[in-house]
């Protein structure tokens, strides 16, 4: 993570490149919503993140260090640009599917079927109460852990390593599903990049 956002010697981070096109993910997510949510939702995040770790600590580190380190305003903002560069680098216009290979083995013998673990992630993800994310992470031993997380929660505060995340907050669906919540969840299956979530895996 944090290949296009940068914390070099400007001290500065700044928008990740999308690996596809605003309207590539149509009609699951619209090029409205990725307009407003990645152009103008995020970009928020990062200028609030420049200028909350101006002369702290924090100015010269690593997102991911800003995300295990940090808390209050700074973790807030730079928690939510390190998950939303995660979140949109899982998808593509040619996803869906199953993931393969040692992935599926996984979630196969922890939860005895690639459907069981659909319908565990998707409840978690419905039934998270108000702003949040639904994570799917891999322990230290290598099991598979679902997680709900408020806010701009994340997995790598608690030592866990990020596989899938499912960003539940209402600008990441309403233009597309007002109140639908259950149907953008189900709907993302059919986008998500197994390849790129089977290399989180490994």
């Amino acid at each position: 993570m944090g290949a296009n956002v940068q914390n070099s010697n400007a001290r500065e981070f700044v928008l990740f490149k999308l690996p596809y096109e605003n309207n590539a993910l149509e009609p699951v997510i619209s090029k409205q919503t990725i307009d407003f949510h990645y152009g103008k939702h995020v970009q928020a995040y990062i200028n609030n993140l420049n200028n909350l770790i101006k002369g702290t600590s924090f100015e010269n580190s690593s997102l991911e260090d800003i995300v295990k380190k940090s808390d209050g305003g700074i973790f807030n903002n730079g928690a939510q640009v390190w998950n939303h560069e995660f979140y949109f680098n899982t998808f593509s216009p040619n996803g869906g599917g199953e993931p393969s290979g040692a992935l599926a083995e996984a979630i196969r013998n922890q939860f005895g079927s690639f459907e069981n673990f659909k319908k565990e992630f998707n409840a978690a993800s419905v039934s998270l109460f108000g702003s949040g994310w639904a994570w799917v992470s891999k322990d230290e031993s290598g099991k598979l852990v679902i997680t709900k997380e408020s806010n701009a929660g994340n997995p790598l505060k608690s030592g866990l390593t990020p596989l899938l995340g499912f960003d539940v907050w209402e600008h990441s669906y309403y233009l597309d599903y007002q109140n639908r919540r259950a149907d953008h969840i189900n709907a993302l299956w059919d986008i998500i990049n197994w390849k790129v979530v089977e290399k989180r895996f490994k």
